[in-house]
């Protein structure tokens, strides 16, 4: 067996208001650029609408909204990133989805408050990398049904 398999996690890395986050690649599906997207009444903020990609209806979320850093500025460096979690898909749409990386296990942290990032529950760590700090989303919390439902969500 392959020792990097057990020491290094393979990343993407997505930036948000110049921040940078990251989402494990075995979760994504697709990066996409921006597609059309149908709005759907009666749905928190954060949630954009649904589109069809290949014949496949996805709901979108905008991960700012749902992170409550504002609104979006969508321009041709926007990213939806699609993700299956737990037999879910949904689209994030990003500013910018622009790296991989191999992420050693011994650079990743528990995240300590920094202001101006997402709320607590959607960060899972933090990759202490030489010149960068990647923060690690926590997929389980942002694409859970009950985060859509619970009335805790932005503006």
């Amino acid at each position: 067996m392959n020792n990097t398999i057990a020491t290094d996690r393979k990343v993407i890395v997505l930036l948000l208001n110049d921040k940078e986050y990251s989402i494990s690649v075995e979760h994504v599906t697709a990066i996409e650029k921006m597609l059309h997207i149908t709005r759907v009444p009666n749905v928190p903020p954060f949630i954009k609408g649904v589109t069809n990609l290949r014949g496949v209806i996805i709901p979108i979320i905008d991960l700012k909204r749902h992170f409550n850093l504002g609104d979006a500025d969508y321009t041709d460096r926007t990213r939806i990133i699609i993700v299956s979690y737990k037999n879910m898909t949904v689209g994030m749409i990003v500013d910018e989805a622009n790296d991989v990386l191999d992420i050693p296990l011994s650079a990743i942290e528990p995240c300590p408050d920094v202001a101006g990032a997402a709320p607590d529950e959607f960060i899972s760590g933090v990759a202490n990398l030489e010149k960068r700090l990647v923060l690690l989303l926590n997929l389980e919390n942002i694409v859970n049904p009950l985060s859509f439902r619970d009335g805790n969500y932005g503006a």
